[in-house]
């Protein structure tokens, strides 16, 4: 198919704004922020890990050891976060990717990490593997939608080593910034440091220049994660930018009220960023926040609703205490892709995320509730993701654009074709998204039918440039001596 044929040279395409939106006024900013406190004081965080609490108690933080609860004081939260770097650099492996974060623009990941794959060449639903990670990488790395990549599924064929495999996978398929959320625990992260250096060229450019990050969930509620913080400890010492990701529910594991529940959600991640800076001043770390809902008939988890507008909330609550913001945005529940849902429910959110003002997003290309992988849904879902970008880009108004001399020689009743101004302007006027693509026989092609047939020919004709040979050989030396290590330890 004609159509299907495309550049495979990467690029990033941002989502620029010139104005942005405030969901928020500072006054319910100073509210929620004051409610995050009172919790962090009051209440506290339960931080399951005795090199997490020492790294409190050494700054002076009031640590019951038998409960494995901090409280923190506003004076001492407030004066942790002072040496939060408020933007820094996302590194790529090719350093023309590199991802400044800034004001004014929106850099976009996909989405991860699922666990089941519809294989592109049977159709049959499967666990995932590292080779998924590698096939979607590299369409990821063609697609301008896409700034850097989240390794999509899990490489369940390489067990407890699962996550070093999904970041070599990624860097051997893209030459864009690669960020893990899987990453869990101290061998784990010391050995994603080594992987760093080794794409880096040396410690001090991992720090400079860190091509690859960290998300790391906290539990709801009011509890973290003992592998993934002390995995990030590793990380944040080196330089390397570990974000904090809540998923409070609302009714479940947070109130059944949006502003409670963000509350609780912001609690978790102030706590872990304060630990990153007590522990590494001035390490880079970011806030992200992405509630759900609980079905009040079943318990089911929601993450779409009808009204679900407090997802761009964080992004609001994270710059309020100065801090970067990774925007919830895309996933949705449908359990196929194609369909009304998903399309709806993730429809909006590129557009409304980067008004909110986020500095990175995800996740998009994946399928119910963030857990399956349809090779092709990665199309559909770029192509929401432009129809977004074009809204808020500024029209052109000159001259050349209103072109009133044009309009005088065609004249009342006229044809504007055969002016040279339709020729040259015509093809460029008209952005063909997925639902206008032509066949040989100039017929619309079926939306999905021409995702598949994209994700085919990415893969078919799309090579990035490979890892030096020395790197490819001191990655495999590393995930083998990593899998020894780990392997040792579970049975310890």
């Amino acid at each position: 198919m004609n159509a299907v044929a495309t550049s495979t040279r990467p690029q990033i395409e941002p989502l620029k704004r010139e104005l942005q939106l405030e969901f928020l006024t500072q006054g319910q900013l100073d509210q929620l922020q004051q409610a995050t406190l009172e919790i962090l004081e009051n209440v506290g965080v339960r931080f399951p890990s005795e090199k997490a609490l020492a790294v409190f108690a050494e700054h002076g933080v009031e640590v019951n050891w038998e409960t494995q609860v901090v409280k923190l004081r506003p004076d001492q939260v407030k004066q942790a976060l002072a040496s939060v770097p408020r933007y820094f650099t996302l590194g790529a492996r090719d350093p023309s990717f590199d991802l400044q974060l800034q004001k004014g623009l929106t850099f976009f990941t996909t989405d991860g990490c699922g666990v089941e794959t519809v294989d592109l060449g049977t159709g049959q639903k499967r666990p995932s593997r590292k080779e998924d990670v590698g096939m979607m990488a590299r369409i990821a790395d063609t697609l301008s939608a896409v700034a850097f990549y989240w390794p999509m599924v899990s490489a369940q064929d390489y067990g407890v080593s699962a996550p070093l495999h999904e970041m070599d996978a990624s860097w051997n398929n893209t030459i864009k910034h690669v960020q893990s959320e899987t990453i869990m625990g101290e061998i784990p992260a010391r050995y994603a440091v080594e992987m760093g250096i080794v794409l880096a060229g040396s410690r001090e450019e991992l720090r400079r220049r860190p091509p690859f990050s960290l998300v790391v969930c906290t539990i709801a509620p009011l509890v973290q994660d003992k592998e993934g913080i002390e995995g990030a400890l590793v990380l944040a010492k080196a330089g390397v930018p570990v974000g904090f990701l809540a998923m409070p529910t609302l009714g479940t594991t947070a109130p059944a009220t949006l502003a409670g529940a963000l509350a609780v959600g912001d609690a978790e991640i102030i706590s872990a960023c304060m630990l990153m800076q007590l522990a590494a001043p001035g390490a880079p770390v970011f806030h992200s926040m992405m509630q759900a809902w609980a079905d009040p008939r079943t318990g089911g988890y929601v993450s779409y609703p009808l009204d679900s507008c407090g997802r761009y909330a964080p992004v609001e609550m994270a710059h309020h205490w100065n801090i970067p913001s990774l925007g919830g945005a895309y996933g949705t529940d449908s359990k196929i892709t194609g369909t009304w849902q998903a399309a709806a429910e993730p429809a909006m959110d590129a557009f409304m995320v980067g008004l909110a003002g986020a500095e990175i997003a995800t996740g998009i290309g994946l399928a119910r509730t963030y857990t399956l992988l349809y090779p092709e849904q990665i199309i559909l879902d770029e192509d929401l993701y432009h129809r977004g970008r074009y809204l808020m880009r500024q029209m052109e108004i000159s001259p050349e654009t209103l072109a009133i001399d044009v309009i005088r020689a065609v004249g009342p009743g006229g044809h504007f074709l055969a002016q040279k101004h339709t020729r040259q302007h015509m093809r460029e006027s008209l952005k063909r998204g997925v639902t206008h693509q032509l066949n040989d026989l100039n017929e619309y092609i079926d939306p999905r039918e021409y995702a598949r047939q994209r994700v085919k020919w990415i893969l078919e004709n799309h090579h990035p440039e490979p890892l030096e040979l020395a790197q490819q050989q001191e990655l495999t030396r590393l995930l083998a001596a990593a899998e020894r290590e780990m392997e040792e330890n579970k049975e310890l």
